[in-house]
Formats: C-alpha cells, sequence, structure tokens
C-alpha cells in the first residue's frame, strides 16, 4: 500500500495522480502529481489547465511536451478510466478496466514549474488511436503500458524509436467497458457509486388503442 493513498474513483484535471518517476538518482520513487502538465519554462501556471492529454504523434516535436518526453516520463497509476461516448446532453460516460480489476500503469510525461516559493509537479496523460474494441466508444485512448515495458518507459536509456512503440493502442482483449451513471461528470462526486453500472434504462411505453 502507497503511504498516505486513499482510494479515488473520479479523478479530475487539476486533482493528483500516484506516478511512478525516476528521481534525482534515476532510481523509480513513486509521487503525486498534479494532472495538468505546466512546463518549466511557462510564464503562467494556468496552462495546466489545458494540458491534460498528449497525443503520441506529437510528443516528441511540441515544445510543450518535447524535453519531458525525452527527459521526464512516468507511469501514472490506475485501475481504470472513463470515457464517455455521444455528443451533447446525449453523451454517456463509460468505465474502462482489465479484467478481474487488474491495477494498470499509463504512460505519462511530467514536469516541474517553480517560481519564488512555489513549486508545481505536474503531469499529462498520453493518448493514441483508440483499439477496435475501445473505438467502439471513442476515437482516442489513453496509452496503457504492458507492465512488461513500464521499465522502458521510464529508463534514461531507452531510444527515441522503442518510446515510440511503447505508444500503441491496447489491442488485448482484456480491456473491458460498461455504462456508469452520471455521477461521473462532475468531479463532486468521487465514491464507489461512480463505478457502479448503471442501472437499466426502462422500455418504451406503447400505448394501445384499447386502454381508453
Amino acid at each position: 500500500m502507497l503511504p498516505g493513498f486513499k482510494p479515488r474513483y473520479n479523478i479530475a484535471p487539476s486533482q493528483e495522480q500516484w506516478t511512478i518517476l525516476l528521481d534525482e538518482q534515476k532510481e523509480p520513487a513513486v509521487r503525486q502529481l498534479r494532472w495538468g502538465l505546466v512546463p518549466s519554462w511557462s510564464d503562467d501556471p494556468s496552462v495546466g489547465q489545458r494540458l491534460i492529454n498528449a497525443r503520441s504523434d506529437s510528443v516528441a516535436d511540441k515544445p510543450s511536451y518535447k524535453e519531458s518526453f525525452f527527459n521526464r516520463r512516468c507511469l501514472i497509476l490506475a485501475d481504470g478510466y472513463y470515457e464517455w461516448t455521444g455528443k451533447g446532453k446525449s453523451r454517456v460516460p463509460m468505465f474502462f478496466h482489465l479484467s478481474g480489476n487488474r491495477d494498470f500503469a499509463l504512460a505519462g510525461l511530467w514536469d516541474r514549474w517553480q517560481k519564488d516559493d512555489t513549486v508545481l509537479d505536474t503531469c499529462v496523460v498520453i493518448t493514441t488511436d483508440a483499439s477496435p474494441r475501445a473505438a467502439t466508444v471513442h476515437h482516442r485512448m489513453p496509452v496503457i503500458l504492458d507492465p512488461d515495458h513500464a521499465a522502458d518507459w521510464l529508463s534514461s536509456t531507452t531510444p527515441e524509436r522503442r518510446l515510440h512503440s511503447l505508444m500503441e493502442p491496447y489491442r488485448k482483449d482484456d480491456l473491458e467497458f460498461y455504462e456508469v451513471s452520471s455521477l461521473v461528470n462532475s468531479p463532486l462526486n468521487d465514491g464507489p457509486d461512480c463505478i457502479l453500472p448503471a442501472p437499466p434504462k426502462p422500455l418504451p411505453v406503447e400505448l394501445s388503442l384499447f386502454d381508453s
């Protein structure tokens, strides 16, 4: 158990994520990082409100992510994530998880922003094209790392070509999902009810001419 760990069921941007990164001695260390990357060179830390997801095909080139991609990668720890299908008011939240509700790691980047006495350690989730299974809900998905590849993602000596090969859609058939309630639409809701399957929708009532 992680020191100070409390179960979370609905982590929103600007809140803290449990992560594993390499410390100053290049050793794996557990850290809580705020979700929403603030690059070290940024003038305004509010930029982190927009930098919550980074596309895998541009992290090596975009100024906001480039330095972190090559020098500050991290594992974002989770046992599920939400995605929404549909549009507007008809959007429906879905909960993705691995069979058996196993823990997994998302590929992430982190950075440290400092001004005077204020220090912010922040992170961003890397996304990629959705696998065929996940694409039935949304065209993008977070990069779920195979446990055997986690060390390569963290290592400072992993070649760039290898890093790009790790940012692939998760294609194994143990990725499952189901509809949950609209509770997850508000970050104020953060309890076990958030991941409960949504109740069945009532069947439409058909009126008969003979009812009157």
